[in-house]
């Protein structure tokens, strides 16, 4: 797939089908996003920035947050409308699991994007594997994230006891490049610009997950997949087998069906302008997984809106 592939592939046979168009009251539509330096929040810039070129009465802000577990509360307390949010933690607050104490009835407006769990070291330190984490102090992701959540399942499966911190994304670039932790684990794009930033001036290594996934997937079941960080998504950096993740784009149920339609239109129609420019492609999902959200139901505007659009 090309660098700046569609975010859904075979789009183009379904732009212009529902010429439509948001007739609501005008309003601020917000996303919570994730962190500066991320993923997450140069996706809901874009988005939000569409939303707004395309309908003139929806105002689309994004939300700087610390991701998934965090984008999950705001919902459930309607503080924004929408929220980016990783599969599993999706599907966990669904199924009312630690760390949300009852079920959170979310709703999704489309699986957009693929993450890719990172866990980062120095290119001149001692770790090489997943093993060498073992008993050293590595940044596990911020509080409220998606990778703190999937990085302590991941290690409670592979047996691996380490020093944690849960430290934001550029206290944590800090933190490796200033040998205070020995690992940052990370689950974004490819390539997380601010992962980029550090690799110019502090090369990096990333840790193949392979061996973990299969346990992995036995315990929490297939809301996990392997897929591989392409060779040179960082300088010096080869293909690396990881651990991936579907982002979907959540919602409350209250969320108003002719807002979800708005935004699934902007979704397909607006489709090319919605790829970081960093995206590598391949981490971006087509037509066919778009409405594969899982244990998340899919918003009764956006199911009404894909089926218009699919004729």
């Amino acid at each position: 797939m090309r660098r700046r592939s569609l975010l859904l592939g075979g789009l183009a046979l379904l732009t212009g089908c529902a010429p439509g168009g948001y007739r609501g009251p005008e309003r601020k539509v917000t996303i919570a996003a994730g962190e500066r330096g991320g993923f997450y929040l140069a996706f809901a810039e874009l988005l939000a920035a569409e939303i707004t070129k395309a309908e003139p009465d929806l105002h689309g802000e994004a939300v700087v947050t610390e991701a998934s577990v965090a984008n999950v509360t705001q919902l459930r307390d309607g503080t924004v409308d929408f929220g980016l949010v990783l599969a599993d933690v999706a599907q966990t607050a669904v199924l009312g699991q630690e760390p949300f104490p009852a079920p959170v009835p979310l709703r999704a407006l489309g699986r957009v994007y693929e993450n890719y769990l990172q866990v980062v070291v120095r290119a001149d330190g001692p770790v090489r594997d997943l093993a060498g984490l073992a008993g050293r102090p590595v940044a596990i992701g911020s509080r409220f994230s998606g990778a703190a959540f999937l990085a302590q399942r991941m290690l409670t499966v592979a047996g691996i006891e380490v020093e944690p911190s849960t430290l934001l994304l550029d206290d944590a670039i800090a933190a490796l490049r200033e040998h205070r932790v020995d690992a940052l684990i990370w689950s974004g794009g490819v390539p997380t610009p601010a992962i980029s930033e550090l690799d110019r001036d502090t090369p990096i290594r990333l840790l193949a997950l392979d061996q973990v996934l299969p346990v992995l997937t036995a315990v929490h079941g297939p809301v996990y997949e392997q897929v591989r960080v392409p060779s040179r998504a960082y300088d010096g950096v080869g293909e690396v087998p990881t651990i991936g993740t579907a982002n979907l784009l959540a919602c409350a149920p209250s969320l108003p069906d002719d807002v979800a339609a708005a935004v699934v239109r902007v979704l397909v129609n607006h489709a090319a302008d919605l790829v970081p420019a960093e995206a590598v492609g391949a981490q971006f999902l087509d037509v066919r997984t778009l409405i594969g959200t899982g244990e998340v139901p899919l918003h009764p505007g956006a199911v009404r809106t894909y089926r218009e659009l699919h004729g």
